[in-house]
């Protein structure tokens, strides 16, 4: 494989390296401590474009949806995500409300939102402003992105809930299990590859 000029440094152990060109299926791993350099990226621009927007698509459905419904007594009420958290902050569980409000709704909603504005400015040949701070806070804030420890917990709190109320999951947790697949194809994507996808020029 050819070589190409971008440096690369191993995130574990520090060691500088030349990145190669990555063919179909092919990983880049450190000689020093077998972490992984990089991937194949097998998404173009438009690609990545469509992919951003279905996920905010689903990102907003999820969020105006309702969740779930509880059934006691002929009685049923609905709640939302953001129901759910008002609930927490009410309940003297504030700590609980914020770092969910944080994992499931800020964290996501400023990866999608800041990936999107990043690839409509490359879309059009351009660097979008502040385009160097913006990868380097997708980078560190990508991780806390915990849609789908939501939706697992949500299943494992409906099965246990079932014993005392009639449970039925609605749109809303439907849209977040989907929303969670776009995730895991974005936690797969090397985003520093972005660097080598944008021009040069910047505004």
């Amino acid at each position: 494989m050819a070589s190409s000029s971008r440096l690369l440094i191993c995130d574990d152990c520090d060691t500088v390296y030349r990145m190669p060109e990555l063919g179909r299926g092919e990983v880049a791993r450190c000689a020093r401590c077998g972490s992984v350099l990089g991937r194949h990226f097998r998404f173009g621009l438009d690609a990545l474009t469509a992919l951003v927007l279905a996920a905010l698509i689903l990102f907003v459905q999820g969020n105006i949806w309702p969740v779930v419904t509880l059934g006691l007594n002929g009685q049923q009420n609905s709640t939302t995500l953001w129901g759910m958290i008002l609930i927490m902050w009410h309940d003297h569980s504030q700590v609980v409300s914020v770092i969910t409000a944080v994992t499931l709704f800020f964290f996501p909603l400023f990866n999608l939102l800041s990936l999107g504005w990043l690839l409509v400015f490359g879309r059009r040949g351009q660097l979008a402003p502040g385009f160097r701070p913006l990868m380097v806070l997708l980078h560190h804030i990508g991780r806390w992105t915990m849609s789908e420890v939501f939706v697992l917990g949500a299943l494992v709190a409906m099965v246990k809930a079932k014993s005392y109320f009639e449970v039925l999951p609605d749109a809303g947790i439907y849209a977040y299990a989907a929303l969670t697949l776009f995730i895991t194809l974005f936690a797969g994507i090397d985003l520093r590859r972005l660097w080598d996808l944008m021009p040069s020029r910047g505004a």
